[in-house]
């Protein structure tokens, strides 16, 4: 594998796309994050304890260095943490490692990942102790999307897509390349085998179930799988009609289906194989799968294990010596680590509100070492070990961070106009002096059944500590609809598209100024997705409150949005309540396009060109209606990027873009719109400079 260098040291000599000259001006900008920097972070993806507890796998996700690498997505590296922190890379470079798992007694680590020239994703193991990753399982002309393990590591349960028929790329070469809309998508079926170590692909027989296989895993006796399917692979049925089944891996026979209704997440066996927990939705209108049941294996009956819980479960684990479960909450801005056992509703809290927020649980054979990634407001994800009462960090996957100054940041919560409680998190300019006024940027998050935490705050699109370095405040809203407050809450927005969420935006924004922090003239609003929406109708019906704006991804019309969009069915039950055609004037109100006439906020709309979400021609729609009106608008596309951007090069250019808007509104008064183009052939040319030295 090639390995990388120290992306650092060329990205501290670039601030914010203009090239500093002077080692002084390099040192002073190491003080403070930007954008260049911020383009090097990397954050733990996976973590998973050994059988033993005393060692920790993970994977890092590693950026491609912008203006050397070849474009493309993270690097996704396998390492090894011990109990100390003593940490061993063992995969690095230009690799993407991913689903993690341990072998039964410790010695091998299992993981996924293409290697020396696969054309197809293979199942690979390398020896705890280090040594040569080998090829463990390869299926002929298809990638292994998923697997899971028997209990004595002797079979394996392969999730995957048959081989694509060898006249298929014949007929493409010869011109035949019409596209049957959601009729030719593929299923992904289940394999099992025996887990023996070959270099040679295999074609195992598919196993005859219905609909597309999505999650699997065996039973403690390794005689039953828990399969994931749903009717197609298209994502509106993923999210509204998956089903979880218990199978007889000997009849090939569905035993036992789960009844429940709504989105649904993951499920496990407990250790005795007497229980399944889900992670699944109140109910079909339930916008989350926050909620945590129990069923009995034997009767099927299942139930809700933490009833009127005003919180959101986000993941768990069974401990491995009893019938107890691990399962992480957001409640609020904030995540718990508890457990709780069957039969009670009660659960005792290991890890309190405010500690880290935290994801991903693994636990070891003894149940004494418990293993999450967590983040807070000083770093992104990294590995935390828990003992007892004892929690301790065990990497430190962005060292430069320890010598960058960052902002002070805290929950906030008021009362909106209404009574409802509403807040958010808050990041302080860098600078900040009491009684000074700064300009604030607000980043609204999508969703919207999602919620911002009070971690790590800051990536390519949501500005945090990189606008506070800057003078800026920052503030991520928790509308109402947003998660972490249970169902009901959750379902506040249901029905009102734009109407009292988007209201809880400004009642925010007042507060801001009315506590003397924010100058009300200079408020900005961007936003991914939901988000985009809401920076879209900051910038139409909310005019008078954003001075700048930067939609991304973002809805324009939602009479056309649900007739392009891959969740219309999602739309209408957690959402909408209805369909256009019950209110098609109610729509066209709801929708930003409508407003554009009154419009006085200078607006960037940024899409990529691939997004099968929210339809690219929602940004055409929004810049066509400001543009005819003589508005001030810019419209951005990324080529191959979907909803959101995974590349480097992308997501690099998107943070000085969305920052240059922010600066030109709310820094520089009646400036002319920004120049189009970024220094990017600069930036190039000076960084092959910098390799000569």
């Amino acid at each position: 594998m090639k390995l990388k260098i120290n992306s650092l040291k060329r990205a501290l000599a670039i601030s914010l796309g203009l090239l500093t000259c002077s080692v002084a001006m390099a040192e002073h900008v190491s003080k403070v994050i930007t954008a260049e920097n911020l383009a090097t972070l990397q954050s733990v993806s996976q973590a998973q304890v050994s059988p033993s507890g005393e060692y920790v796998a993970y994977t890092r996700s590693v950026p491609r260095e912008i203006y050397v690498e070849k474009d493309g997505k993270n690097w996704g590296e396998l390492y090894l943490v011990d109990d100390k922190g003593v940490e061993r890379p063992y995969i690095t470079g230009e690799v993407n490692v991913k689903n993690i798992q341990w072998s039964a007694d410790g010695s091998l680590i299992y993981f996924l990942a293409k290697m020396n020239h696969d054309e197809f994703t293979t199942l690979y193991q390398i020896p705890a102790n280090g040594g040569q990753a080998q090829k463990t399982v390869a299926l002929k002309e298809t990638n292994i999307s998923s697997y899971a393990l028997s209990s004595d590591n002797k079979k394996i349960a392969i999730l995957a897509k048959k081989a694509k028929d060898e006249s298929v790329k014949k007929l493409t070469d010869l011109g035949f390349k019409a596209e049957v809309f959601e009729e030719e998508l593929t299923n992904q079926f289940l394999y099992v085998t025996d887990l023996t170590q070959s270099d040679q692909a295999i074609t195992p027989e598919a196993w005859d179930i219905k609909g597309y296989v999505s999650d699997v895993h065996f039973s403690p006796t390794g005689k039953d799988l828990l399969i994931k399917t749903q009717p197609t692979a298209l994502i509106d049925d993923k999210y509204m009609k998956s089903q979880w089944h218990i199978v007889d891996i000997a009849k090939k026979a569905v035993k036992t289906s789960f009844a429940t209704e709504g989105k649904l997440g993951a499920a496990e066996f407990s250790y005795d194989g007497k229980y399944v927990a889900l992670h699944g939705a109140q109910d079909k209108h339930d916008p989350a799968n926050g909620r945590l049941f129990i069923a009995n294996v034997a009767s099927g009956k299942i139930s809700n294990w933490l009833p009127n819980f005003k919180g959101h479960v986000s993941d768990f684990e069974w401990s491995n010596k009893r019938n107890e479960l691990f399962f992480i909450a957001n409640i609020g801005t904030q995540s718990v680590v508890a457990k709780i056992k069957p039969g009670s509703n009660k659960y005792k809290t290991v890890v309190d509100a405010g500690k880290f927020i935290a994801g991903n649980l693994s636990i070891s054979n003894s149940d004494k070492t418990v293993v999450v990634k967590g983040h807070t407001s000083q770093h992104p994800n990294e590995v935390f070990i828990l003992r007892g009462k004892k929690q301790t960090r065990l990497t430190d996957s962005n060292v430069w961070l320890n010598d960058i100054a960052l902002a002070k940041q805290e929950n906030l919560t008021i009362k909106a106009r209404d009574g409802v409680e509403i807040g958010g998190v808050l990041v302080y300019p860098l600078d900040y002096k009491n009684g000074q006024r700064y300009p604030l940027i607000m980043s609204v998050h999508g969703g919207p059944e999602s919620h911002d935490k009070d971690g790590w705050m800051t990536a390519y699109s949501r500005p945090g500590q990189l606008a506070a370095a800057q003078g800026y405040a920052v503030f991520y809203p928790n509308y109402r609809g947003s998660t972490g407050k249970g169902v009901d809450y959750s379902k506040l927005g249901q029905n009102d598209y734009a109407g009292k969420e988007f209201d809880d935006l400004v009642d925010l924004k007042n507060h801001l100024v009315n506590i003397g922090l924010v100058n009300e003239k200079k408020v900005g609003i961007t936003g991914g997705s939901y988000g985009g929406y809401a920076s879209a109708w900051g910038a139409t019906k909310l005019t008078k409150h954003f001075a700048a704006s930067v939609m991304f991804v973002g809805i324009s019309n939602q009479l056309s949005k649900f007739g392009t969009t891959d969740i219309s069915n999602e739309m209408h039950l957690v959402h909408a309540r209805s369909y256009p055609w019950d209110k098609w004037q109610w729509y066209l109100e709801r929708s930003p396009i409508y407003w554009v006439e009154q419009s006085e906020t200078p607006l960037l709309i940024m899409h990529g060109k691939a997004d099968p979400r929210v339809h690219p021609a929602q940004s055409m729609e929004m810049y066509r209606y400001m543009k005819v009106h003589g508005k001030t608008v810019r419209l951005v596309y990324y080529p191959g990027e979907g909803h959101g951007n995974k590349r480097a090069a992308a997501k690099y250019d998107y943070s000085l873009r969305l920052m240059r808007w922010m600066d030109n509104y709310l820094k520089h008064d009646n400036k002319p719109m920004p120049a189009h183009d970024l220094p990017h052939a600069a930036n190039l040319t000076a960084q092959k400079e910098a390799d000569k030295k």
